[in-house]
């Protein structure tokens, strides 16, 4: 008997209850897929390999002869081309075990979690590389999110986070953050506009140059969603230094440092 090329004669033989594990496999083989995270979807790599991983492991744990290994290999290349993933041209028939993992101490090791959104996610995460704190990502299009019936389109300006104002007349930019909503930062920086104050780098550009103040729709983006925290911080500063790389940015000199 085999299942996705291995044999399984020898371990049923070897285990008691020999008729409920043929069962099992039965249900298992009844119920086996070849759909993984498909390959274009905006999931972090890590979790989109992480099953493709698996199945080269599992593949090189076990001693197989070369015509069972090559079986479970066309199955792999099978599951990857239905996924749209890239089919490696050669793996070579060596069994191998996994390396081990480098000794770590939990209690040096700290770890924060961001929404991916897109491959910008990576460069925070390259932000924390040579620290002692681990990024990890999770995501918003879960089956639980896709399958929910919900009919509330929330107005994205009523909610907090990183935003972006950009002057309609010469395209420079501002980039900043709020823990209240983006509608009120906006009026804050319209006030600053009309009575001519300081208080807003944004408003004082427009004012020098004598440019025009928009509505809200066309002169703000909403970056990015999240709460009032250091999270937010480095999130801020990640677009202020996007912006400042080709010279667009309005923000103050203070404020484009790199982050420590």
């Amino acid at each position: 008997m085999y299942i996705a090329g291995f044999k399984t004669g020898v371990a049923l033989e070897a285990i008691n209850g020999v008729y409920l594990l043929l069962l099992l496999l039965i249900v298992l083989r009844s119920s086996s897929t070849d759909t993984l995270i498909p390959y274009t979807s905006n999931h972090p790599p890590q979790h989109k390999y992480s099953a493709i991983r698996f199945l080269y492991n599992r593949l090189n744990s076990y001693h197989l002869e070369k015509d069972e290994y090559q079986k479970e290999l066309d199955t792999i290349r099978h599951i990857l081309r239905n996924n749209s993933f890239p089919i490696p041209s050669h793996t070579q028939h060596t069994p191998r075990r996994p390396p081990p993992l480098p000794p770590t101490t939990d209690s040096e090791r700290k770890w924060s979690t961001f929404t991916y959104s897109s491959q910008e996610s990576k460069y925070i995460m390259d932000l924390f590389r040579h620290s002692n704190v681990q990024v990890a990502f999770r995501t918003n299009n879960t089956l639980r999110n896709l399958l929910s019936h919900n009919t509330h389109h929330h107005d994205p300006f009523t909610q907090s986070g990183v935003y972006k104002l950009t002057c309609p007349d010469c395209g420079k930019a501002y980039i900043g953050q709020t823990g209240r909503d983006f509608t009120s930062r906006y009026h804050e920086h319209k006030r600053s506009f009309l009575n001519n104050s300081p208080t807003s780098n944004f408003a004082r550009h427009l004012n020098d140059h004598q440019h025009s103040f928009g509505p809200i729709h066309n002169i703000m983006q909403v970056v990015h969603l999240h709460k009032k925290g250091p999270r937010l911080n480095t999130i801020e500063r990640f677009h202020i230094h996007k912006e400042t790389t080709i010279h667009n940015h309005l923000n103050d000199e203070h404020t484009i440092t790199p982050n420590r």
